[in-house]
């Protein structure tokens, strides 16, 4: 049976050590607020919907989302690596984003129904 060349040993264990089961995850520094997360989410759910409904290229709705994603985090005043670190937190953490999501659901089924009268099917 071959054994595992030193480095490799070394390197596994350094990595194991150093991994965080989800429930000790850190909260960053800036961590967005479940409520803040809600309004952000909405948005960005609304912004791949009409880059969805433009019926553009691929490409050209990739950089539609994203330069709509950039002026969504500017307009609410938060950078990029905020928001993708408060969502990964939330996402390890999944009762936390399943509450999120759900309120996120919600009010989207709640603007649908305002708009067209009644919910999809």
């Amino acid at each position: 049976m071959k054994t595992l060349p030193t480095r490799l040993v070394l390197l596994l264990s350094l990595l194991l050590t150093q991994c965080q089961r989800p429930e000790e995850a850190q909260a960053p520094d800036q961590l967005l607020t479940k409520e803040r997360m809600v309004q952000l989410l909405i948005q960005v759910h609304l912004n791949e919907a009409r880059v969805e409904a433009s019926r553009l290229s691929a490409d050209s709705s990739r950089a539609l989302y994203n330069k709509l994603h950039q002026e969504l985090l500017w307009n609410k005043e938060v950078t990029d690596s905020v928001f993708r670190a408060s969502y990964h937190y939330y996402a390890v953490h999944g009762k936390d984003l399943e509450e999120i999501y759900t309120t996120v659901v919600d009010s989207l089924a709640m603007r649908e129904v305002k708009m067209t009268g009644q919910p999809k099917p």
